[in-house]
């Protein structure tokens, strides 16, 4: 049995395509398609069913794929024991993530992270609709919603605080909001899905459902609008630190938190053991946002 061909085999399980995985480890279409035929050969089994729009393990295959995710996993391990001390990751990390965060704080890690890891490439779709990782045939996504799929695997990379915030020119015009109940009097800025904003307050649980001329579902927009002075809205740290920092969005109702469990999660399939450059990626971007991330605020801001 050949190593390199468990490889493709794990790769064709992930991505449903055999040009995908082969691509990915520098093997042509119809060279990987030539190893999955001796790794049947030497198995003594089909292991997947290939159709013209997509292959997709035979239950042999299915039987096999738990083996072969340790046989690598072992191998890799006895690289980095025996070898050169760590195992150097080497492939395609296929990486989805929301639009937004992805522009703002994910493009700019890349140089650091591929200047570390010259043996990776990536391969990354930004997106904010909820994408199926086993149906896409990525690695890992970046997300700032909670994981519902128990299939799935999360690791926090960092908090996603939320605040509310304003312009100084609505500020001056139409004064600061001192409780979260006169939130029912300011023009406010909604966020498609997130309609009602809920505080803690010494009263106890509020939950204040905010009305505004405008609704949006895209966080920079949100953003832009507060900033041009159209009203008040909750942000995303992330999303706003540089203009809180700048001064052409200041915080309002600082002293009532939001409640909300918001956090930027590294979310991929599950398995025995994590692939190299999945864990080079994680650990690179946890490190890279920091504890607390550089987007907090402090009490210099």
């Amino acid at each position: 049995m050949n190593i390199e061909h468990l490889r493709l085999f794990l790769r064709i399980a992930s991505t449903h395509n055999i040009s995908q995985a082969g691509n990915e480890l520098g093997l042509s279409a119809p060279v990987a398609s030539m190893h999955i035929n001796k790794l049947e050969e030497s198995i003594g089994a089909r292991l997947i069913h290939r159709t013209t729009r997509k292959v997709s393990l035979t239950e042999e295959g299915e039987t096999l794929l738990p083996y072969a995710e340790e046989i690598i996993s072992t191998v890799d391990a006895a690289q980095a024991t025996v070898g050169s001390g760590k195992v150097c990751p080497k492939g395609t990390v296929r990486i989805t993530a929301p639009a937004s965060f992805g522009r703002m704080h994910l493009m700019p890690a890349l140089k650091g992270f591929l200047a570390q890891y010259p043996e990776l490439s990536v391969d990354i779709r930004l997106s904010d609709s909820m994408v199926d990782l086993v149906e896409g045939g990525f690695d890992v996504a970046i997300r700032n919603a909670d994981l519902k799929d128990s299939t799935l695997i999360a690791k926090k990379l960092a908090s996603d605080k939320r605040i509310m915030c304003a312009s100084p020119d609505y500020i001056a015009t139409h004064g600061t909001p001192t409780h979260p109940s006169e939130l029912k009097q300011h023009t406010c800025i909604n966020h498609a899905g997130l309609e009602s904003w809920t505080f803690d307050t010494p009263e106890g649980v509020q939950h204040v459902k905010v009305k505004g001329k405008i609704k949006v579902d895209h966080g920079e927009a949100v953003r832009d609008a507060a900033v041009d002075g159209m009203g008040i809205a909750m942000c995303a740290t992330w999303i706003a630190y540089q203009h809180l920092r700048d001064g052409s969005l200041v915080q309002v109702l600082d002293e009532y938190a939001l409640i909300d469990n918001s956090a930027i999660w590294a979310v991929y399939p599950s398995s025995r053991l994590l692939a190299p450059k999945v864990r080079a990626f994680i650990d690179y971007c946890s490190e890279y946002y920091g504890n607390p991330p550089y987007w907090e605020l402090t009490e210099s801001d």
